[in-house]
């Protein structure tokens, strides 16, 4: 009888809890709403539906996309929202195989005006082969897709996504507050043109951890406007390394500051860790930047500052930088080095690189100490230096 009560009590339980989870929110499985997992069928409507069914709840929801591949066009999540909503992905997002259905969206998923969104596992296929040979061919091409955008978001998860194929950039965050990307790879060949992993721009408190990014551009890049920003955990390459830039080429725009890149590992990028500027004028600013407990393995350009950036000599009227970079640390950066120079600051003359640290680095260049090239920077050295400092 004991045991008899015990199970009749926990059934009891069970169904309240049941009917809580009910009353409070919603669980959207894509599939009830009418998309076919074949990787065929145009599942757009079907996910916007398990949105809209989402976004009304008043309690916490789910969408979930169960295993199989959901074709999925030029899709908006809008809104702001009731409550909190969790986005489950099993399966593979694919998009459609004519470049040109994304048409000149600029997107291909956009999450706009959300707050408290998680997104956890599943694949992106964007399929951007397609869109990079146009490029290449010189035809007139669409603008192009990012795979994933949040814009004026706040309290985001992104966490076990695969990226795979982009058009433009996987991942971009965009005019967002409070974002965790942890445990994603995003991944496209070497020489797909403009295919970022991530890109960060006019956002405060975003942390990137445990992922892997291997890209044909920057694995990550840090725009205008970025502060607060912990990046801790990565792999990249390849790619063209962790930039911050290109700044400056707007002569009013917002600064970047308190950004940390730690416990990093570069294999084959074209740069490690990258501050680049347009050399034209600019109110602009970087500073409170910390790189520290880094590996190097024949990364081209292992620590490099860059503030003569000018594509062709065009649109660079000065050939000076105004973008004022200062109080940047170089901490326990060690490896290889692709090319026979391993630290570059080549600063603005100008508007001078100030505040530049270098501690405890040690780049070599096939088994002997690379070298080290400064233009217009000041700052200080200590501990172990390989090469030894320019500053």
């Amino acid at each position: 009888m004991a045991t008899l009560s015990a199970v009749s009590c926990f059934l009891s339980l069970l169904f309240i809890a049941l009917l809580v989870q009910l009353s409070n929110g919603a669980y959207n499985n894509v599939v009830s709403f009418g998309a076919k997992p074949d990787g065929k069928t145009d599942a757009t409507q079907a996910f916007l539906k398990a949105w809209a069914s989402a976004c009304s709840s008043a309690g916490a929801s789910t969408i979930y996309i169960p295993k199989g591949r959901f074709l999925l066009k030029a899709t908006v999540f809008r809104g702001p929202c009731k409550s909190r909503i969790t986005v489950q992905i099993d399966g593979t997002l694919v998009a459609p195989l004519d470049y040109r259905a994304l048409g000149n969206s600029g997107y291909w998923i956009l999450f706009i005006q959300v707050n408290r969104v998680a997104v956890y596992g599943g694949t992106l296929d964007a399929k951007g082969a397609g869109f990079w040979a146009c490029r290449k061919s010189g035809k007139n091409c669409p603008v192009g897709a990012r795979s994933i955008t949040f814009n004026w978001a706040n309290n985001i998860v992104i966490s076990g996504l695969t990226s795979i194929n982009s058009q433009l950039s996987h991942l971009v965050i965009n005019s967002c507050n409070n974002v965790e990307v942890r445990n994603v790879k995003l991944i496209a060949p070497d020489q797909s043109p403009n295919t970022d992993g991530i890109h960060v721009q006019t956002s405060t408190g975003v942390t990137i951890q445990g992922s892997t990014l291997q890209t044909g551009d920057d694995c990550i890049s840090i725009g205008p406007g970025t502060k607060n920003l912990l990046i801790r955990n990565i792999k990249c390459g390849p790619g063209h390394g962790v930039s911050i830039g290109s700044l400056g080429k707007e002569v009013n725009e917002a600064g970047v500051q308190n950004v940390t890149v730690t416990n990093a590992v570069f294999s084959g990028s074209d740069n490690g860790v990258r501050i680049k500027s347009w050399a034209r004028p600019s109110n602009g600013f970087v500073r409170n930047i910390l790189f520290q407990n880094i590996v190097m393995n024949n990364v081209d350009n292992p620590i490099i500052i860059d503030q003569n950036y000018c594509p062709d000599n065009q649109g660079c009227p000065t050939q000076g930088s105004g973008v004022k970079i200062s109080g940047v640390t170089y901490r326990n950066i060690k490896g290889t080095s692709a090319t026979p120079e391993g630290v570059t600051f080549d600063c603005s003359p100008s508007t001078p690189c100030r505040g530049i640290r270098l501690e405890d680095i040690k780049l070599t260049y096939m088994n002997k100490a690379a070298t080290a090239s400064c233009k217009n920077a000041g700052g200080s050295s200590s501990g172990i230096l390989v090469p030894d400092s320019c500053l």
